[in-house]
């Protein structure tokens, strides 16, 4: 269970939701004692912890990118660009591997104590060494302190996603004397996380105040905090399914619902604010290419049968208003998306030849996803009944096998599905997040593509991995795109819509793929 988009994390949050909160029970709450403001944001929960160095789910994400400050962060939805936070400055060396940092003065943790080169150096060498699902973000990265001011990080190979990787908030970084006072290593016998789900050990706008993995987290605004004070005192993020987030936001119980479908955005009172975007998420087909698990899509021209024979725009009709199709399996938020105008487009009669030049007549596949997963509100169900009945035409018949996420999980993961229908979600916004679908690789080895499989597309993965500077990496990763889409057993199909309602007095919302939303950017009118 290496990364969100490679676990159930990411999976459950739709699928697992716990219906807890929902009564209404907290009113529209605009003054907190002291008259500050009070902020009350919806969500379904996927949570585990508050300790930076163990987050890795999309509302601990949240609570993290509040309390924690990195060296790197972005501003606002913009990913295409990482930008100064703890950090005042950073370069990456010539040949990739290399990335200096010269820590800005003046930042204090919650205790008024100084953000120093050794907080960084421990706080990311505890993310590394203590083995917790973010490791992998600093796998082979070691970290040094240069000076008082300078902090290096030197990776084995070319490393240009690195300065992309670093604004995670699961590396946000610690008071290292608090935290080791209670418990904090940078190794497996870390002991902190009990300490770090209560009280707060960051240098960001908000501190805990109280924090529940099933109900709610409510935050405060921090007194000692040396940047831009946030414009709401107190923060409650409650745990509330996608029904009772729209009764809630609608009455004004709440002002941020996080989790709505097209469907129960349509129709919102008119004093409401919709934030309507394609979210990160890419939706996608993997036809398997190992003969033992199926001679049918294993066979070269199937899957260009499959590909030439989706209706994609019907499965945007399903999906909603906001929803994209996706013309590679990179998202368009990312560096390296492809064109809109280069994704496939339905060739019922080009389908047809290719599967007859495949040899096989008459084929019955069946078709592998989770039951009751939903992405973005949307279901995985009528996407499947949609993509039987459009290769029906084609002369497929697909058999749909639905199963609980557990078990999808696993014959996804081990490589036995047939066909599947999944998504992955960027663990970082950067494209070589998506290497995983090469052959040999992650996503690769879970469509039965193994290392040597298809020459071509791994040169183009290889080119694309190694590629320094936005220019280069931006061509480099598009080729890959393009050749995967070529001869690969992946169909990219959508990006669905991600759907976030406010009230008409929350102002300076953005969608992000990583935090999905910065609460000390939002503001009051």
């Amino acid at each position: 269970m290496a990364t969100r988009s490679q676990t159930a994390a990411v999976l459950l949050a739709g699928a697992l939701a716990l219906a807890a909160c929902g009564s209404g029970g907290t009113p529209q709450a605009s003054t907190a004692s002291g008259g500050g403001k009070t902020l009350v944001i919806d969500t379904s929960f996927d949570l585990k912890t508050a300790d930076p160095g163990r987050t890795y789910e999309p509302t601990g994400l949240i609570v993290g990118k509040a309390v924690y400050e990195t060296l790197l962060t972005f501003d606002g939805a913009d990913v295409t660009k990482p930008v100064p936070a703890l950090a005042e400055s950073y370069e990456l060396s010539g040949d990739g591997k290399t990335l200096t940092l010269k820590l800005k003065k003046g930042a204090t943790f919650a205790d008024g104590s100084p953000v120093t080169a050794d907080d960084v150096v421990f706080s990311l060498t505890r993310v590394r060494d203590m083995k917790g699902t973010p490791s992998f973000l600093l796998d082979g990265v070691e970290v040094a302190k240069t000076d008082d001011s300078t902090i290096t990080l030197t990776s084995k190979t070319a490393n240009p996603a690195l300065p992309y990787i670093l604004p995670n908030p699961a590396l946000g970084i610690i008071n290292s004397k608090v935290a080791k006072e209670h418990g904090a290593t940078a190794d497996p016998q870390d002991k902190a996380e009990q300490y770090l789900n209560s009280n707060s050990a960051g240098s960001g706008p908000y501190l805990i105040d109280s924090f529940n993995v099933s109900s709610q987290v409510v935050l405060k605004a921090n007194p000692k905090y040396y940047g831009t004070k946030p414009t709401y005192d107190k923060v409650v993020i409650r745990n509330v399914e996608a029904a009772t987030q729209k009764l809630n936001v609608q009455r004004g119980d709440s002002q941020v619902a996080l989790n709505l479908s097209s469907d129960q955005v349509t129709g919102m009172p008119a004093t409401l604010q919709i934030k309507k975007t394609a979210s990160a998420n890419v939706i996608f087909l993997l036809a398997n290419q190992d003969p033992g698990v199926s001679k049918t899509t294993s066979n070269p021209k199937f899957a260009e049968a499959v590909r030439k024979g989706v209706d994609y725009q019907g499965l945007l009709e399903l999906a909603g208003e906001g929803a994209t199709q996706s013309p590679g399996i990179i998202p368009s938020q990312l560096l390296g998306a492809l064109d809109p105008g280069q994704a496939p487009k339905r060739d019922v009669e080009g389908a047809k030849a290719a599967l007859a030049a495949s040899g096989v007549s008459n084929p019955t596949v069946k078709l592998e996803y989770p039951s009751e997963l939903t992405v973005n509100g949307l279901s995985f169900q009528p996407l499947a009944e949609r993509v039987q009945a459009n290769l029906k035409e084609v002369g497929i018949t697909v058999d749909l096998q639905p199963a609980p996420i557990t078990t999808a999980l696993d014959n996804y993961r081990n490589g036995k599905e047939e066909l599947g229908l999944w998504y992955w979600g960027p663990d970082y916004p950067d494209p070589s997040d998506y290497l995983a679908f090469l052959p040999g690789k992650t996503v690769g080895l879970r469509a039965g593509w193994k290392a040597g499989a298809d020459k071509a597309v791994e040169a183009a993965g290889e080119k694309a991995a190694a590629a320094i500077g936005d220019d280069a990496r931006k061509q480099a990763y598009a080729e890959m795109q393009t050749a995967l889409n070529a001869t690969g057993p992946f169909v990219p199909l959508m990006q669905p819509s991600q759907n976030i309602v406010t009230a008409a007095s929350v102002t300076g919302l953005e969608y992000h793929p990583v935090w999905t939303v910065d609460v000390a950017d939002l503001g009051a009118k």
